[in-house]
């Protein structure tokens, strides 16, 4: 799977949910995996550093427990996918 694919789709899930809404990861690998089982699982690490790239250019947040993490690819246990918080006003 390419990197710009996992990408794309990654963008399409999150376009597809309401603002504020979060995915998993795991959605995204079944979505690719088209929900094959013994396809999505291993697809979870290409998909978490596609993230961390989508993440570092902007495009995308990595939450734990609701909080913002450095990398998707270092954080250990579930995360989420969000669209960038808008800038606050000051």
């Amino acid at each position: 799977m390419r990197d710009a694919a996992i990408e794309q789709a990654i963008l399409a899930l999150l376009a597809e949910r309401a603002p504020g809404k979060t995915i998993c990861p795991s959605e995204v690998a079944r979505a690719l995996a088209q929900d094959n089982d013994a396809q999505w699982r291993p697809m979870m690490p290409a998909v978490r550093s596609a993230a961390d790239r989508l993440a570092s250019e902007g495009r995308l947040q990595v939450l734990q427990s609701g909080h913002a993490v450095a990398s998707a690819v270092q954080a250990v246990g579930p995360i989420r996918l969000a669209r960038p918080s808008p800038p606050s006003a000051t």
